[in-house]
């Protein structure tokens, strides 16, 4: 029979753990796109760090009052740290990307580099 673990060692676990941040990631035809709920989170602690080739958000979702254990009848919600890396599909300009936070949801627009992309010049001629 295996030995259940102390309480305060799950506590220890949950404040040091990380939350992996949930996300959409879709294309159209000159961007790709990264759009993730983060509600209650404050933009100003928000960390995106973009690549070409990938993108990391980093953030921390904080209480505003300590609830203690026993008075929880649900807990569903993260809080805490949380963090994403997302390899790219494709090779993105880092320098032209936007993000915008609009009613808890964050979305990031990332232009790609289109490669072997070919177009007419025409000779001038005098």
């Amino acid at each position: 029979m295996k030995s259940k673990k102390p309480e305060k060692d799950l506590d220890f676990f949950q404040e040091e753990s990380e939350g992996q941040l949930t996300i959409d990631v879709y294309q159209t035809d000159d961007e790709i796109v990264i759009e993730s709920t983060v509600a209650g989170v404050d933009p100003d602690d928000i960390d995106i760090d973009i690549s070409s080739e990938s993108v990391t958000i980093r953030g921390e979702r904080a209480r505003s009052e300590k609830i203690d254990e026993e008075n929880y009848l649900y807990q569903e919600c993260y809080w805490g740290k949380f963090s994403r890396s997302i390899i790219l599909p494709q090779e993105i300009d880092p320098d032209k990307a936007k993000a915008d936070f609009k009613n808890g949801v964050l979305q990031i627009k990332l232009p790609k580099i289109t490669k072997g992309k070919t177009r007419k010049l025409k000779i001038k001629s005098d």
